[in-house]
């Protein structure tokens, strides 16, 4: 009896054994829906399919799935510990919109499908297009007899890793249009606008035609006045005779043909910057000296729209004749402020905005370019070899000159085929340095 009972013990505990197995193995294998929901920050929506992964953090094993229109993705996964994470980006009129989320959670024997996770996506912004160089201070004429200021330009460069449209993209410089001028915007030593979260544009906006696609680690120029070969009557100023090339030509905002002759006929007419005109005067005079410039980007609102809001309007000092309107900082997407050589100067753009200055001395064909973001630069893999060093470019050798302290020379660098990134800190003093020759005279 014994024996028979043993055998009998025995054959119970294997069954018990092997049903044990059996539900441990079922629950191994068992799925459970789960719905992730992208939540967005106020005022934005979902826009498109997100892929959204789930990580079982236990055992690192993972599950990628995109979002449907409204920005929910479902899951069918076994228990665990899970992270689910979503990165989206945006991009328009040069700023870079990146929405991130992530959240942990824990999916057990209980979880019901009608449970959804609740990922908050946290907004953060990036300027993708910046200004490389600033040519506003002209050169010397052939005769010795003066200068010639009427060739500015500036050059716009995507300084990320992804193509960026330049719809809404807007040009726009502060009245008072002059650093060392006498600036009635300060109140208590403040410029009275910062606390109000907006920069004053003078005079008028120059804004780009729709459907420009301006890509990763690429230029484009913008001839501000005379967009033609100047160099046929002043062999020291700028051939802007390129079909690839844009320019500032309406003549219904600006008729002043010494500003703004018929551009070269190698200019595409798809390529002309259209205009608002909201001061007085007959052209959008860019000062040589000192301006402060910045380019920005309208939000909910077309460059026209904008311009022809009354409820935007600013007098500076009262003036009716001094009319400027009022770009929310936020708006701002790059700007660099100048001053005047041996004067006494006012800083126009906000801290937010730029919180330095570079001094500019002008008739002589110098030009502000931005410096090189060394450590950013030489971290790209395909640079190697390609990178010049050795940069002798700047104006340290005059008072108030300035170089790019990264000693790499990004006009050479790019002809060696080399991608630059430009250092972009939000402070005209560490990121531009006064050039003696005009890149595009290079």
């Amino acid at each position: 009896m014994i024996k028979h009972f043993s055998f009998y013990l025995l054959i119970l505990v294997l069954a018990g054994t092997i049903q044990s197995c059996q539900k441990k193995d079922d629950d191994d294998y068992k799925t459970y829906a789960v719905s992730v929901q992208l939540v967005y920050p106020d005022d934005y929506e979902v826009d498109k399919a997100v892929s959204v992964k789930l990580t079982n953090t236990g055992t690192n094993s993972a599950f990628t799935f995109e979002t449907d229109n409204k920005g929910v993705a479902v899951f069918n996964v076994p228990a665990g510990v899970y992270e689910a994470s979503a990165t989206e980006r945006r991009s328009s009129g040069g700023i870079s919109y990146n929405f991130n989320g992530l959240k942990n959670f824990t999916v057990t024997s209980n979880w019901v499908a009608t449970n959804v996770v609740s990922v908050d996506l946290l907004l953060s912004k990036a300027a993708q297009i910046i200004i490389k160089e600033l040519y506003i201070g002209g050169c010397q004429k052939n005769d010795g007899s003066g200068s010639f200021a009427m060739d500015k330009y500036v050059i716009l460069y995507n300084n990320s890793d992804d193509n960026v449209s330049l719809d809404n993209l807007c040009l726009g410089m502060v009245l008072p249009y002059n650093g060392h001028a006498t600036n009635n915007d300060y109140v208590g030593g403040k410029l009275f606008y910062e606390s109000e979260g907006w920069i004053p544009a003078g005079q008028g906006i120059w804004y780009f035609p729709g459907g420009i696609i301006l890509q990763a680690g690429k230029q484009l120029v913008v001839a501000l006045n005379n967009a033609v070969d100047n160099t046929i009557t002043y062999s020291n100023s700028i051939n802007f005779a390129n079909a690839e090339f844009y320019c500032t030509y309406d003549l219904t905002a600006y008729a002043n043909i010494t500003y703004y002759p018929s551009p070269s006929s190698a200019i595409p007419t798809s390529h002309y910057l259209s205009g608002v005109h909201f001061g007085t005067g007959n052209a959008w005079s860019l000062s040589n000296l000192s301006p402060a410039f910045f380019i920005f980007a309208t939000e909910d609102v077309t460059p026209v729209a904008f311009a022809n809001d009354a409820d935007r309007t600013s007098l500076y000092n009262g003036s009716a004749t001094q009319v400027r309107k009022k770009v929310p900082v936020e708006w701002v997407v790059d700007g660099i402020e100048v001053f005047r050589q041996g004067s006494t100067n006012y800083k126009r753009l906000t801290t937010s905005v730029d919180a330095g200055y570079i001094y500019h001395i002008n008739q002589n064909g110098y030009t502000l370019y931005r410096n090189v973001d060394k450590t950013t630069t030489e971290a790209i893999s395909g640079n190697s070899g390609k990178l010049v060093y050795n940069y002798s470019g700047g104006t340290t050798d005059l008072a108030d000159g300035t170089t790019d302290p990264s000693g790499i020379d990004a006009e050479a660098s790019v002809k060696n085929g080399a991608r630059i990134i430009y250092k972009d800190t939000n402070s005209t003093t560490n990121d531009f340095h006064q050039r003696k020759k005009a890149s595009l005279r290079n």
